[in-house]
């Protein structure tokens, strides 16, 4: 079972990277693949238990993935350094803005939530 989930996610990654390079080399071909998985699930309307299986396993060593960028960042320590004020000016300004979108986004959806609870009585 587990090999099955596997397959299913490196095929989806394969789909993707297949995808990027012929016609949309823009987006990484990784999270082509994710999109395209997330879709087939979406569609599919749940999880297998192969897929789950995979998953689960996988997410034990996502610590170990975490790693390399985290080495990455202080091999960069004096770039990043040099231009401390611009990323932090960007993180806040992301920040901000994904939180308010969010905070919109959840107005609307508790509206509408309440909305359809009045007409459903």
């Amino acid at each position: 079972m587990l090999l099955r989930g596997l397959t299913w996610l490196v095929l989806f990654q394969l789909l993707g990277t297949a995808i990027n390079h012929l016609f949309l080399p823009v987006l990484p071909g990784p999270i082509i693949g994710l999109l395209l998985l997330l879709g087939y699930l979406v569609i599919r309307g749940e999880v297998g238990e192969p897929l789950n299986l995979a998953a689960g396993s996988l997410l034990r060593y996502l610590p170990l993935l975490l790693v390399p960028p985290a080495v990455g960042v202080m091999v960069y320590a004096r770039a990043i350094a040099a231009d401390f004020w611009a990323i932090v000016g960007a993180l806040v300004l992301s920040l901000i803005l994904s939180m308010a979108f969010t905070g919109v986004l959840m107005q609307r959806l508790a509206r509408r939530h309440t909305l359809e609870s009045e007409d459903g009585q």
